[in-house]
């Protein structure tokens, strides 16, 4: 189904699932068309019935398109036709076949245009290319015009070059072709010769694909040979539209011309016309597909258009009915695959006839056949036509046949020797072809035999898959043991047969007995899909290791979600019918046969495996056991309903691990209760909204088992079944024991629980025969006994499986004999065999004496000698009456039978004897096909006396599980209920023990006999059982154990310590002053519409740019540079991880780093590195200044030096030249540290100056960084190991100012302190003066004074310039507070403060300091300029805004001071804040109560007040009477900024997508292939676009450098991903957008509704405000400016 985004948004979706796919083709919305989608789908618009008596459009409005059309169509058609030449020698001629597309893309372009201008416009359009008249006229070639017959010629050559004629050419000599050379073009099946050597030679021109020669293989005839062949070789265009189709295919399917096609089809003549034409051309474009270069591509627009024209099934039925539509599709698939078909090597290599698909051809490797396919499925998913395809037997038997050539493809051949040297990557392949073009048309068919009246159907696709498969047998020379070391995954046959049997009994309650062939070909039905489960476990037991990993990756695909119901559950549906329907013990030895574990079950100590090394013995036996019990445990198709399937996949899914919703159930095709997913998921589930974990990783909104499921619902059998993986069935029991745990439910590591099956489906019954046959009984006794004796290659997981198998007998157990009969007969029939019957309940309590065993001689049982009582000739006739016996009651079927007794034979001999068949002769071992490594020690017979039961052995077993004796009491004898009450829930969970005790409770409650044995086996005193010796080998494995969970629990502890570090990082790393500051609290939103615009001006980095710029007009460049910091846009961020290392070291770590030739995700040569502790990436490492700590004590030595003596020193400090130390190892550090700071910044953010590369900019740039480095650092401080670090940098900053002298006389630090004595002399030698003092940055002026000091600096002189400095910033605090004023209050307060000038605290007065800074201003023309803003001025608001505008400072000098000084960095509440941070930095001299405190009061003026600040406000005046509009601007104001933001994303996706997927690049006016969104600045750019490539850059490359210092955060439109760039190297962050459930979808692959995830943006904010993408994110990759 098509929609268009309009008729889309205007439907109703609400609550419903939905997936939507963007097409780039175009095509016809089907809204409104009802044989498509239901009425109540309609979008508003069409949901309105169009009135019918729509006016026609006048004739002569349409009669000039009637006339030109059929021309320009015509000319059209007529370059097409001069444009192709048939490629030489099969170059490919692509280029040329661009031209004339390129040429013709105007044409196609207006046609596409008509076709928009409405409904009257289609018609005519219809009429013109539908119409047969207008093409013979123009285009037939007949006439005088030379010009069209030459265009004819051209035509026809194109069409015979595409193995295509006219019929015409083929009547005459067809007949004579049937019976020759062609004749292999007929559909062929099974039978037949052998493949023809020369088959790789043969041409591959399409007339020839489908006779490469294959032999004589048998044809199956289809209804018409002559009509199969026109399918392929025939076609006749007889209007433009069959022509126009023709060279559409012919040219692969251009973009233009497909869309042109699609626009068409809202007109329902067309629509039917074009149809019949698609079907027509349908073989043509398989054979073009084949061939193409760009079959991806085409794939892509044949389905764009064949999914509009098959959706609508009225439309589907009637081209079947009219055009054969699944003839062709059938016969189209059958050639296409023909062409790839290679010999089967399954079984019998020299003589097989059997013909398969051979996975290495592109066909396959290339998924070339899906769009056919694909289109099959289309077809079959319409009711009507697939009882048409299921009815028609000629049909059947040639898609049996399609489906032969899959059967056995990809076989494997077990490697023994040595490695293999090339590893095939084929398989998925095919996997891929036996789901899409085997099991998906199988899914489609089946939904439609759900009801009882389809039996018909089953019953023919059974009948036809059985001829198959019996072909197919016939083909490989197939008898009855399958051929050593084979496997293939591939047996698409035989699970039609199973699937089709399924549906047959669950929902046509069809008699399964009446529709399976005979027992013989059972047996062989049951050898191939038991093959595949011996090869899983030989697979996972590392059996095929010399077949490279490509084997591992066949066995887990086999069980992987998408291909589990369409392979591994048919296959053991299929063993299930055969093991209900075949003799028990012949399918049981089977079993242990097919895993080659028989001469492992014989209870002798040692023994001699023929066919296994011993190292696989034991996963190989696990194996066989598991299988065993999956395959009487499962009910998926035994009588589980679809909901309870749906609800037991997705237990087993969420147990293993939280699933996301798209992946709760694994099945793929056909989901049973799609419709009740929710329900079930609401059910089992409990969700867990998406968070971050405290890396920073992101995970997805999960679905987690609610309790209840695990207490009840848990089934280790399901999950078995379901693990990809064998670690995921760990994780399960880890997740379980967790669970019990946390509960209280069991303290201990817990079994896996048993859990009740589902009642079996009467049909089945036949399957609990295999839990009650002797031999079944015969291996359970002897493992059980193994076990105890601690027999070696036996595991936990053994005897697990072997009580979870005696509890299903007991679960499942036939019609009960009467107790007493039972024991009467017992004693007499005790010497025919083991067990005297067949029921498990009565077996179990049966002892058995003694047995015979063969073992090697070396063997401990060998020195026994027989018991006195034992006589082997006495059971000689009794042994050989017996088997007479047997032969004369099976003598009916004989040939079934006598196959079932040898096997059954074979597998007694081989197994343990009982003593009664002693005297059986034991086949010759050197018979066997395969023999161990070695010489095979003799074999002697001993006798073993046993005297044991599987009750007696259970009890033991407990005895030995709890190391205590006689540890199980039976427990009805404390409570008689238990035994009616069996169901007790402290047996549901625990370990071996427990399993014990429930299997002797469930025996006790089916048998009275049983429950007076367990009684008298407890009454008896059982000896101990002794402690197992541990040989040293063992007790090294248990240590290297041992010594592995201590690493794995220090490793969680370590973890854990560095996730709860990382997570209190993410908490507390708060902000950085950034150049996207903005003064706005609400961040700015992206645009998604024309009118929305983004200006950059409000933000703090353009303003400070444009403030330093008016500086830089009328003051001196030097002066200028000094008055302001930069980095406000972009600069240096230094952050440091606090690890330290020696010099040395670091080098000689950096040389590794150089040599390590694993792929880095940064670039060593740039000097980038990973720390060697932390692993936090890293491009410098800070020199640590010696002795630092001894130091300390100086710096904080106290001093009583008066104010003006702390400023003298300061000066004179000042003055000294810094002269660089001697060249040491430190030096050159230091000096390297500079360079790496340098080069990270871009030049941009370094040069400001007029001049560049003056010293002032280094001087500038230098301070700037340590101004940044305190911010940086006062986010990080709350780490402890920053603090030893910090001061570091300064160190090397100061090294690097003191080189720059600074003179005297422009020195600021005199300016400060010092009146000028003559204040006339600034113009006389200078063009343009130095800033004033009042528009300099106080910070900058802090930094530079420190950074120009000798270091290590005291604390004395470090206060000194601190109250130095707060003296310039209150003058300047009060400046700005005097321009704000109305007139009449500057007026009020220079009379208040005149008033009390002379008052002895008058320098500590606000009042009176804001009254003498209005009287200096007001000389000037500060004042006169009109006045921006008047504010209301009181007292209370003057001290508070003097303290705002101070705080910034004294924050900055706060963590200065902390910085270089240490101590703690004070804590306070808000409004106390100014106090204590005065008080910190020793402004105020003792602490005073915050009722009487003033800002003023911390002032301590190193000369006298009034004389300063005049001299301050001189320097304005003056400037004022030469520039008075710029006075006030170049004043600093308040410096308040908001935190910057990234911009504000609208609430749904599809608002952003809709806007910027077609949005056209500003460079090059075209649509960008992937647009991306910078979610800074919201500009729009296109990635890895070559149009706006500049100087090799691509554009996001670029926009990055500009726009964020190399930092770039981008909104990939077309994939919903958010990308991040740092310098040369990227990473995919993830996406902030999520569906409903809390899940990604990347690329849009699953088309739901995606909404912004706040958490998720708000951590993306994060992670840009405080410069921690490269801590956190781990994937980095060189984009080499390729974004």
């Amino acid at each position: 189904m098509s929609l268009c985004a309009e008729c889309f948004h205007q439907g109703e979706h609400a609550g419903h699932d939905y997936n939507m796919f963007r097409s780039q083709a175009g095509g016809a919305c089907d809204c409104g068309d009802s044989n498509v989608m239901r009425e109540a789908g309609f979008c508003k618009r069409h949901r309105i019935k169009s009135n019918s008596n729509v006016p026609n459009v006048p004739k002569h409005l349409l009669m000039m398109s009637e006339l030109v059309l059929p021309q320009f169509i015509f000319s059209l058609i007529q370059h097409l036709r001069e444009g192709y030449n048939e490629p030489a020698l099969d170059l490919p001629s692509e280029k040329d076949l661009h031209k004339i597309l390129q040429v013709l893309e105007p044409h196609v372009s207006f046609l596409e245009d008509l076709t928009k201008m409405g409904g009257a416009m289609r018609s005519v359009l219809t009429q013109v290319l539908t119409s047969q008249q207008f093409y013979k006229d123009l285009s037939s070639g007949v006439g005088e015009n030379a010009c069209v017959k030459k265009s004819h010629e051209k035509y026809l050559i194109a069409l015979k070059g595409s193995g295509l004629a006219f019929p015409e050419d083929k009547i005459p000599c067809g007949m004579q072709e049937q019976g020759s050379g062609s004749s292999t073009l007929s559909v062929q099946g099974l039978a037949g010769g052998t493949a023809a050597s020369g088959q790789g030679d043969s041409s591959d021109e399409e007339d020839q694909d489908g006779s490469q020669g294959v032999g004589k293989r048998k044809r199956v005839k289809l209804s018409s040979t002559t009509k199969d062949q026109s399918i392929m070789d025939v076609l006749k265009h007889k209007c433009f539209l069959e022509e126009l189709l023709f060279w559409t295919i012919k040219y692969e399917f251009p973009q233009k011309m497909v869309t042109f096609l699609l626009n068409m089809l809202p007109d329902q003549d067309y629509k039917i016309a074009f149809t019949k034409t698609f079907v027509q051309h349908y073989a043509f474009i398989m054979k073009t597909l084949k061939k193409s270069h760009e079959s991806d591509t085409m794939s892509n627009r044949i389905v764009h258009i064949s999914v509009q024209l098959f959706s609508n099934e009225e439309l589907a039925r009637q081209v079947t009915e009219e055009c054969q539509l699944l003839d062709i599709m059938v016969t189209v698939l059958l050639y296409m695959m023909e062409s790839c078909l290679i010999k089967s090597e399954l079984q019998d290599e020299e003589n097989s006839l059997h013909v398969v698909v051979n996975c290495g051809e592109a066909l396959l490797k290339n998924n070339t056949y899906w769009p056919l396919v694909s289109d099959f499925i289309n077809i079959l998913s319409h009711q009507s036509v697939a009882k048409k395809f299921l009815e028609d037997h000629g049909l059947l038997v040639t898609w049996m046949n399609f489906v032969s050539f899959f059967q056995g493809m990809n076989l494997n051949k077990r490697e023994l020797n040595e490695h293999v040297e090339f590893e095939s990557q084929t398989y998925y392949a095919a996997f891929a072809a036996e789901l899409e073009a085997c099991a998906q048309p199988m899914w489609g068919l089946l939904s439609h035999c759900k009801v009882r009246e389809t039996q018909e159907y089953t019953r023919n696709v059974v009948r036809y898959c059985l001829e198959a498969l019996q072909d197919w047998f016939d083909a490989i020379n197939f008898v009855d043991e399958p051929a050593p070391n084979q496997v293939t995954f591939h047996l698409p046959l035989h699970r039609y047969f199973a699937m089709f049997l399924s549906k047959a009994v669950k929902c046509q309650e069809l008699d399964l007995d009446t529709i399976l062939p005979d027992q013989e070909m059972l047996m062989k039905l049951m050898i191939h899909p038991l093959q595949i489960q011996a090869s899983l476990s030989e697979i996972h037991s590392n059996m095929w290791v010399r077949n490279g990993l490509q084997i591992k990756g066949q066995a887990m695909t086999y069980v992987q979600s998408h291909f589990c119901n369409s392979m591994i559950d048919p296959d053991i549906y299929l063993l299930q019918v055969c093991a209900s329907r075949l003799d028990p013990d012949y399918f049981i030895s089977s079993v242990f046969e097919r895993f080659k574990v028989v001469d492992l079950l014989t209870m002798a100590s040692q023994h001699q495996n023929t066919v296994l090394d011993s190292e696989h013995e034991r996963s190989m036996l696990e194996g066989a056991l598991t299988f065993l019990v999956l395959l009487l445990s499962l009910r998926l198709h035994l009588g589980m309903t679809d909901d309870e399937i749906l609800r037991a996949e997705m237990v087993a899914q969420l147990c293993m691990n939280d699933r996301t919703h798209k992946n709760p159930n694994p099945k793929s095709g056909i989901i049973p209760g799609s419709l009740s997913f929710e329900s079930v998921l609401s059910a089992v589930a409990d969700f867990k909204a998406p968070v971050f974990e405290p890396g920073g990783s992101m995970q997805q909104g999960m679905y987690t088992p609610k309790a209840e499921v695990w207490d009840k619902e848990f089934d280790p059998v399901m999950v078995i079944l379901r693990t990809v993986y064998r670690r995921d069935v760990q994780s399960a029991m880890d997740r379980y024991t967790a669970f019990l745990k946390q509960s209280g439910k069991f303290p201990g590591n817990p079994w896996p629980p048993y859990k009740k099956r589902t009642p079996l489906h009467p049909s089945y019954r036949g399957l609990i025969k295999l839990l009650h046959c002797k031999t079944l009984h015969i291996v359970l006794f002897t493992l059980l006994y193994k076990i105890l004796m601690d027999h070696q290659n036996l595991s936990e997981h053994v005897l697990c499986m072997v009580l979870y198998l005696i509890e299903l007998g007991l679960e499942n157990s036939p019609e009960q004999e009467s107790d007493e009969e039972e024991s009467a007969s017992g004693q007499e029939r005790c010497h025919d065999s083991w067990f005297p019957g067949s029921n498990l309940v009565s077996n179990m309590r049966h002892f058995i004496n003694y047995v015979r065993v063969r073992v090697p001689e070396t063997a401990p049982e060998v020195k026994r000698e027989p018991p006195a009582s034992t006589s082997s000739d006495g059971l000689a006739s009794s042994q050989s009456s017996r088997r007479k016996s047997l032969q004369r009651e099976n003598s009916g079927t004989a040939q079934v039978f006598s196959l079932v007794a040898e096997r059954r034979k074979k597998f007694q001999e081989i197994i343990n004897r009982n003593t009664s068949e002693a005297n059986q002769v034991v086949r010759s071992k050197a018979s066997m096909k395969w023999s161990a490594p070695g010489a095979t020690p003799q074999l002697t017979t001993a006798i073993l006396e046993v005297k044991e039961s599987i009750l007696s052995l259970l009890i033991k077993l407990h005895h030995k599980l709890s190391g205590k004796q006689n540890s199980y009491y039976p427990p009805w004898l404390d409570d008689v209920d238990v035994l009616v009450h069996p169901e007790i829930p402290r047996y549901s969970h625990g370990d071996g023990m427990t399993a014990v005790e429930r299997i002797l409770l469930k025996a006790a409650v089916q048998s009275r006999l049983n429950k007076r044995i367990i009684e008298e086996i407890c009454r008896k005193v059982t000896p101990p059982v002794p402690p197992k010796k541990i040989s040293s080998a063992e007790k090294k494995t248990l240590d290297k154990e041992e010594r592995r969970q201590k690493a794995r629990e220090r490793q969680q502890k370590l973890l854990a310590e560095f996730a709860s570090r990382q997570k209190s990082f993410m908490e507390t790393a708060m902000d950085v002053v950034l150049g996207q500051c903005r003064n706005s609290t609400e961040p700015k939103r992206l645009p998604t519409t024309e009118e929305e615009q983004i200006y950059p001006w409000d933000t703090c980095a353009a303003l400070h740019d444009v403030r330093l710029t008016t500086l830089q007009r009328y003051f001196k460049d030097s002066s200028c540079l000094q008055a302001v910091s930069i980095g406000w846009e972009g600069g240096v961020y230094v952050q440091t991880c606090g690890h330290t290392l020696h010099i040395d070291c670091h080098k000689s770590y950096m040389e590794s780093l150089r040599n390590d030739q694993v792929l880095q995700g940064f670039s060593v040569d740039k000097g980038e590195f990973t720390c060697p502790l932390c692993r936090q990436f890293a491009n410098s490492v800070l020199p640590c200044y010696p002795g630092n700590n001894m130091e300390r004590s100086v710096w904080q030595s106290h001093s009583n030096k008066c104010m003006q003596e702390l400023v003298q020193e300061v000066e004179e400090l000042q003055e000294q030249l810094g002269t660089f130390p001697s060249e040491t190892n430190l030096s050159k550090e230091m000096e390297s540290v500079m360079k790496d700071i340098k080069s990270t910044t871009q030049k941009k953010y370094t040069d400001y100056s007029k001049t560049p590369g003056s010293p002032d900019n280094d001087f500038l740039f230098m301070y700037s960084v340590a101004r940044w480095v305190c911010f940086s650092f006062y986010i990080f401080s709350f780490i402890a190991f920053f603090k030893k670090k910090k001061n570091q940098l300064f160190h090397v900053l100061a090294m690097h100012m003191r080189l720059y002298s600074i003179d005297s006389a422009y020195n600021p630090w005199r300016k400060l302190t010092q009146p000028l004595q003559d204040k006339n002399s600034e113009l006389v030698s200078e063009e343009l003066p130095e800033v004033p003092v009042l528009y300099r940055d106080v910070s900058s002026l802090l930094l530079i004074q420190i950074l120009t000091m000798p270091q290590p600096l005291h604390r004395e002189h470090f206060t000194c310039i601190i109250k130095v400095l707060f003296t310039l910033l209150y003058t300047q605090a009060l400046a700005a507070l005097s321009v704000k004023c109305s007139a009449e209050d500057r007026m009020v307060w220079k009379e208040s403060g005149a008033l009390k000038k002379n008052t002895s605290s008058g320098e500590k007065s606000w009042e009176v300091l804001l009254g003498h800074v209005i009287s200096e201003l007001s000389k000037g023309k500060i004042y006169e300029e009109g006045e921006t803003e008047e504010l209301a001025v009181n007292p209370d608001f003057v001290e508070c805004y003097l303290q705002q505008f101070c705080l910034p400072f004294l924050r900055i000098t706060s963590l200065l001071q902390h910085h270089l000084f240490g101590g703690d960095l004070p804590s306070c509440q808000e409004d106390e804040e100014f106090t204590v941070l005065a008080s910190c930095l020793g402004l105020l001299p003792s602490f005073q109560s915050a009722h009487q405190f003033t800002s003023a009061s911390c002032l301590d003026w190193p000369v006298p007040a009034f004389d300063m600040i005049s001299q301050w406000c001189s320097e304005l005046a003056s400037f004022a009477d030469r520039h008075p509009d710029q006075v006030k601007a170049l004043l600093i104001q308040e410096p308040k900024w908001d935190l910057p933001r990234l911009l504000q994303l609208p609430e749904n996706y599809n608002t952003i997508f809709q806007y910027y997927h077609r949005k056209t690049c500003s460079v090059c006016t075209k649509v960008p292939k992937d647009p991306a969104v910078c979610l800074v600045c919201g500009t729009f750019v296109c990635l890895k676009g070559l149009c706006c490539k500049q100087q090799s850059y691509c554009e996001c490359v670029l926009h990055s450098q500009n726009c964020g210092a190399g930092t770039g955060i981008f909104l990939l439109i077309n994939a919903s991903v958010i990308i991040i760039i740092r310098g040369h190297r990227f990473c995919l962050w993830g996406s902030v957008y999520l569906d409903a459930h809390g899940e990604e979808d990347r690329d849009l692959r699953r088309g739901k509704p995606l909404y912004i995830c706040k958490e998720r943006y708000k951590v993306l904010e994060q992670q840009w405000v405080s410069h921690t993408f490269d801590h956190i994110n781990k994937r980095w990759g060189p984009h080499y400016n390729g974004l």
